[in-house]
């Protein structure tokens, strides 16, 4: 080949790899190299038989970073289906799948059928998290980051007794800052959801009253929203309930979700006040603190052994807590007669409960360290620990699985240190709100990363009411960076609305300088759209630069002598 041809080949390959680059850029694609790495650590691990799982839309995006993460490194096949925790726990029941995942665990008759497993099972705690309430309201071409909501105001949102965005419960809840009149649309889960779940135990302890009003006259819990008025939306799932809120024809909506899916929407969430007159986000260090009041069944002997009870979290003092943090579980089976266990083939060494032995020892160690910074919190020492007990079980029904590796001390979690795995580390480091996030005062700036500014989430700015004092710096969490922050007394606040510093009248001394809490609406989109400029102008290259240098080269050279 002359050299003339091979630079127009080299020139029309460099054009093709580029636009894969921008492609790869613009689509999240995983670099080969990372593919290359994933797939040998594949193959260098033993076989196990793939497992089929499904449930729990509130714990999926945990689940699908454990799926990912165990195959590259062990070589552990795992499909999930995110149904819902009701649809998750009838899988299981009828023998469709290796495990399930649910909020709650199996509830007999309680919605009129038979809500129960023949199947032998057992619960295992397998990540925390908070149920949040990701909003869209846009004013002025701005989006609102700083919105501060009560328990109260919440349940009254979510049983249409508060239907617009000026109520004047809202206006108080954000220290007098008002909104524009728009109308509220409330998005709730259509399935039978653990989300939901969560959000109605929390409604049925702490304001039975309004929840027995809108649900039929029963101030019980339940995991199936019971929907009324043409302002309140129903969604299948939790990433279509935040596919709702999220769009631009939705601008004046609020739901209820995993806070991992509003976080990795780049939404803001409601700051929900707790009992201690705080407003603050569902972070991890939040949830942990909140989830040391957790009541745990520790009976071996009964069904719901590990299930949780949560009416301490919700009135915990502590200014930290996040009222409606929880947990989720993993049901599995737990008989060496399991009849979807056998389907690997060997009943001596079944490999699907190897398998199911392996995800799940990755998911309560090494997979806690991940799930922090996109939007859960870890499991503390105790669960852990319990947790290994559980699998155990597998090992007694399939004594050639190996399962060796469950130690405390070679367990990953944040929530302990090494040397001293008894202290819950989380809770232990989790910072105190700024006073600007206390009733009567701020609101603060928002942010949308509740593990931002070493896990305050919100950036500190000067409030009225009495003048606050609180002082605090230190590294940021995750997404967070580093800095100090400093609440200092004055008239100026921040208004939810605008987002700017303001003055909030007469009777406080001093001035401070806040900065804007909000974002242009769709920020974040515009490189989005330079890369798709650049991929089209790169492609038409690839497409017209290879004929053109041709027909130069072979002008070129028929003219030679």
């Amino acid at each position: 080949m002359s050299p003339r041809r091979k630079t127009i080949r080299l020139a029309a390959a460099g054009a093709a790899v580029m636009l894969s680059g921008l492609l790869a850029a613009m689509s999240g694609a995983v670099p080969a190299a990372s593919a290359s790495a994933a797939s040998a650590a594949s193959a260098a691990s033993a076989p196990v038989q793939q497992i089929e799982g499904s449930g729990s839309t509130w714990a999926q995006n945990a689940v699908n970073d454990w799926i990912g993460n165990v195959q590259s490194t062990e070589g552990v096949d795992v499909t999930f289906n995110g149904d819902g925790s009701a649809a998750g726990r009838t899988d299981f029941a009828q023998g469709t799948v290796d495990f399930a995942v649910s909020d709650i665990g199996y509830q007999g008759s309680r919605y009129g059928g038979n809500d129960s497993s023949a199947r032998p099972y057992a619960y295992l705690p397998i990540t925390a998290g908070g149920t949040s309430f990701p909003y869209n309201i846009v004013v002025g071409g701005k989006r609102i980051l700083n919105l501060r909501l009560s328990g109260k105001v919440l349940a009254e949102i979510f049983t249409n007794q508060i239907t617009n965005w000026d109520n004047p419960q809202i206006t108080a809840n954000n220290n007098g800052h008002a909104l524009p009149s728009l109308p509220i649309v409330t998005v709730v889960p259509s399935e039978g959801s653990g989300t939901t779940a969560m959000f109605t135990q929390y409604l049925s302890f702490e304001f039975p009253s309004i929840w027995k009003s809108f649900n039929g006259g029963s101030s019980t819990w339940t995991e199936y929203w019971p929907r009324q008025g043409s302002d309140q939306v129903a969604q299948d799932g939790s990433t279509q309930v935040m596919n709702y809120i999220s769009s631009a024809a939705a601008n004046g909506s609020i739901g209820f979700d995993e806070y991992s899916y509003p976080k990795s929407y780049k939404f803001p969430v409601v700051q929900m006040e707790n009992a201690a007159g705080y407003y603050v986000l569902p972070s991890e260090y939040n949830d942990a603190v909140a989830l040391t009041q957790a009541v745990i069944n520790t009976n071996k002997s009964s069904p719901d052994y590990l299930l949780q009870n949560l009416d301490n979290v919700y009135g915990y003092t502590d200014p930290r807590t996040y009222p409606l943090s929880s947990y989720s579980y993993t049901i599995m089976p737990t008989s060496a007669s399991d009849e979807a266990m056998k389907k690997s083939g060997n009943p001596a060494f079944p490999a699907k409960a190897q398998a199911l032995a392996q995800f799940l020892d990755f998911s309560i160690c090494q997979g806690q360290e991940t799930i922090g910074p996109i939007g859960y919190s870890a499991l503390p020492v105790n669960l852990v620990e319990a947790g290994f007990a559980q699998i155990e079980k597998i090992k007694a029904v399939a004594p050639a699985v190996q399962i060796s590796a469950l130690n405390i001390n070679t367990c990953h979690n944040p929530t302990f240190v090494a040397g001293d795995p008894s202290a819950n580390h989380l809770a232990q480091v989790a910072p105190e709100p700024p006073q600007c996030d206390k009733n009567g005062f701020g609101p603060c700036v928002g942010d949308l990363d509740a593990n931002g500014n070493g896990g305050q989430g919100s950036t500190t700015a000067s409030g009225s009411g009495p003048p606050p004092t609180s002082s605090t710096s230190g590294s940021g969490g995750s997404g967070g960076g580093s800095g100090s922050t400093k609440s200092t007394g004055g008239k100026q606040t921040v208004n939810p609305v605008t987002g700017q510093a303001e003055s909030a009248g007469s009777g406080s001394g001093g001035s401070a300088t806040a900065t804007a809490s909000v974002l242009p609406a769709g920020q974040g989109g515009d490189l989005a759209i330079v890369l798709a400029v650049l991929a089209v102008i790169l492609l038409l290259a690839a497409l017209v630069a290879p004929p053109v240098l041709a027909r130069y080269w072979s002008g070129r050279l028929g003219r030679r002598p």
